[in-house]
């Protein structure tokens, strides 16, 4: 998700037209055509927050928002620490989503990426604390409406899980979806709608759609979901 993808797997590269692509259909752009259509949110929970670099892009549309970032990874602690000092409005908890309050098993072999587990696998095998999303917003007494984003690898079906309150107050979830199955427990993209619109969701967008070196098939991209009773949708003409 944003420009961490780019430095790690285009950096090194000719400027090719995937690249280009992938440049040209930012998140930022993404935000701003959601913030032109007049939504405003409460806080905004950052789930895999690495260093923070998602949420700073995000706080040139949503400026008063609170922030709530979540990181597994204790690589990132001094990063998420300075951004937090620098913007007042924001908060990290170093702990894995999930849908139990408790521990998890985390693959921590990349920085940049990582997946949790409910069980111990073969990759996942460091113990990390994991919290549901519920629990950690009304603990912080953080105001809605939310917008939650999830850069998770994989492990999206259970964070949901552990956030279905959360989601009532939700008016946007940005969502990294993938076109091959991670891991047997990972939703593809398709699967990922359908569980969202579930819970009272449709899509209305996306940003940073990535193609796999080896082959170029399309290996994922970032789903903007907004409530279905979103004004958009009252008009289903192309002009």
């Amino acid at each position: 998700m944003l420009k961490l993808r780019t430095i790690k797997n285009y950096s090194d590269k000719t400027r090719t037209p995937e690249w280009t692509v992938f440049d040209a259909a930012s998140t930022d752009r993404a935000l701003e055509r959601i913030v032109k259509r007049g939504m405003r949110m409460g806080t905004v929970v950052d789930v895999g927050a690495s260093n923070g670099s998602w949420s700073e892009v995000c706080m040139r549309h949503f400026p008063d928002a609170k922030y709530l970032l979540f990181e597994a990874q204790s690589c990132h602690t001094s990063a998420l620490e300075a951004f937090c000092q620098q913007h007042p409005n924001a908060q990290y908890i170093l702990a894995a989503a999930g849908n139990e309050d408790g521990s998890c098993y985390f693959d921590d072999g990349d920085p940049f990426g990582g997946l949790a587990s409910n069980a111990a696998t073969d990759g996942c095998k460091t113990m990390l604390p994991m919290v549901r999303l519920d629990s950690a917003i009304k603990k912080a007494g953080l105001p809605g409406p939310y917008l939650l984003k999830l850069d998770t690898h994989g492990f999206e079906l259970q964070i949901i899980q552990g956030a279905e309150e959360m989601l009532r107050n939700a008016e946007l979830a940005i969502i990294e979806a993938y076109i091959f199955r991670l891991n047997d427990k990972a939703l593809l993209q398709h699967e990922l709608c359908a569980e969202m619109d579930k819970r009272g969701f449709q899509m209305i967008d996306f940003s940073e759609p990535m193609w796999r070196e080896k082959d170029m098939a399309l290996w994922q991209w970032d789903l903007f979901f907004v409530k279905k009773d979103n004004p958009v949708f009252s008009c289903n003409s192309y002009a």
